[in-house]
């Protein structure tokens, strides 16, 4: 078996998983299924006035790259407004974070969270979709918000009330 993860990887365009989760569409380039658990690699489309709320998981890294438009990342450390081409890193440790794209034109990034297992939780999360499919953003009410602390608590990620990092 660990031959399997020692050989190199292709993925064509039309490959991977596309889910809707909170308005946006991910798709999944790569799992840990084929990395051996050590990152996965996800592909964010983020329409306007979309993102998710305020969240946290300590024991995984995210990376992200934009590739086209403008997100605004929201931290406990502050605002970062990210356009094409800047990078932003989420260290391990629990840092508090939301991102939402404010312009009215679709935000595109790369996402990279180390080690895998996000992808999962989005998986389990969102819903199946068409690649550059959308789903309307949902209101988040009281039983969809526990069903999603227990799926984030399985997967080791914690979320917060959406007004949580405003100041």
């Amino acid at each position: 078996m660990a031959d399997f993860f020692n050989k190199l990887t292709t993925i064509n365009s039309e490959d991977g998983k596309s889910i809707s989760v909170a308005g946006n569409t991910y798709k999944i380039i790569i799992s840990g299924k084929e990395t051996n658990g050590e990152y996965a690699v996800i592909d964010m489309l983020v329409p306007s006035f979309c993102g998710p709320g305020p969240h946290a998981h300590p024991e995984i890294q995210e990376a992200f790259y934009i590739l086209d438009g403008e997100i605004e990342f929201v931290t406990e450390e502050g605002k970062i407004n990210a356009k094409k081409g800047t990078f932003i890193n989420i260290p391990k440790g629990g840092l508090i974070h939301q991102f939402k794209n404010l312009k009215k034109n679709l935000a595109h990034m790369l996402c990279i969270v180390t080690p895998a297992g996000m992808e999962e939780m989005f998986e389990e999360i969102g819903t199946p979709v068409e690649a550059n499919e959308f789903l309307p953003q949902t209101e988040m009410n009281e039983q969809m918000m526990e069903k999603l602390k227990a799926v984030g608590e399985k997967f080791g990620q914690k979320f917060y009330p959406k007004d949580y990092l405003q100041k």
